[in-house]
This record gives structure tokens, C-alpha cells and sequence, in this order.
């Protein structure tokens, strides 16, 4: 399938202009489910609407239908329909999505294994929100 792409757009994104769509981009793959589902899916993973839901407790079924959709659009993940079985559709990662996972994972792995240390910051931080952490230079 061939599509015709806008003569206006750059051949690069710009994430501090407000008006670049890779903005819309870094608010898919950046949000919350946008993570999860990339690393639920990483490592060649195949999964179904409900084992994804199983898998990532929490998430509602319009708010999985939702990212699902986003990071199809963004070319990020395929969606299969099967037609032996009109209700089986699997999801799995495509190679963007794959490059996507092998800089987004590292993240997710560094919030996890920090998460004690910063919680100990943001309960310092709220038991003391006037305290200011920079220090002025003379």
C-alpha cells in the first residue's frame, strides 16, 4: 500500500515545536499504557486482547483499546485478525516497535529498580515542599 505523504512535512520531527506531530508520537509511546504495552510485547512476544488485559492489571478495556489503536496508527505494533476464528485478533510489535522497546524497556527497568529510592525523595519532598533543592550562586 502506497501512501502519498504531505508536502509540508519535515523529514524530521521537532519535539519543541508544539505544532511537530511527533509530539502526538512521544505522548503514545511516553504514556503510561504506552510503556507497559511496548513492554508487555517486547521480545517477539503474541498476545490477545485478553491476555494483554490479564497481563496488565489495571487498565480498562477502553484505555487498552485506546493505546492499542495509538500505537497501531504510529506503526509501532500490528494487529491480527485471523480469519479461521472472527473473534481472534493478536497483537505483537513491529520492527519500529522493536527499536521503540530497545530504548523505552531501559526506562521502565530504571524506574523499577529505582522506585524505592525515589519515592524516599517524593515523601521528603512532600513533607517539605518549601524546602527548595537549588542553591544560589555568588
Amino acid at each position: 500500500m502506497s501512501v502519498t505523504m504531505p508536502s509540508n512535512l519535515p523529514k524530521q520531527g521537532d519535539l519543541y515545536n508544539p505544532l511537530c506531530p511527533s509530539r502526538d508520537i512521544a505522548k503514545h509511546v511516553g504514556s503510561l499504557w504506552g510503556l507497559i504495552l511496548l513492554s508487555t510485547l517486547k521480545d517477539g512476544q503474541v498476545m490477545r486482547f485478553g491476555e494483554l488485559r490479564k497481563r496488565i492489571r489495571g487498565i480498562s478495556d477502553k484505555m487498552l483499546s485506546s493505546s492499542l489503536r495509538s500505537l497501531e496508527r504510529d506503526g509501532l505494533l500490528t494487529r491480527t485478525h485471523h480469519k479461521e476464528d472472527r473473534l481472534k485478533v493478536d497483537y505483537r510489535l513491529t520492527s519500529l516497535g522493536e527499536q521503540c522497546v530497545a530504548l523505552t524497556h531501559p526506562f521502565c527497568v530504571f524506574i523499577e529498580d529505582n522506585m524505592y529510592e525515589i519515592a524516599r525523595h517524593q515523601l521528603e519532598y512532600d513533607q517539605n515542599p518549601t524546602r527548595t533543592t537549588w542553591q544560589t550562586h555568588k
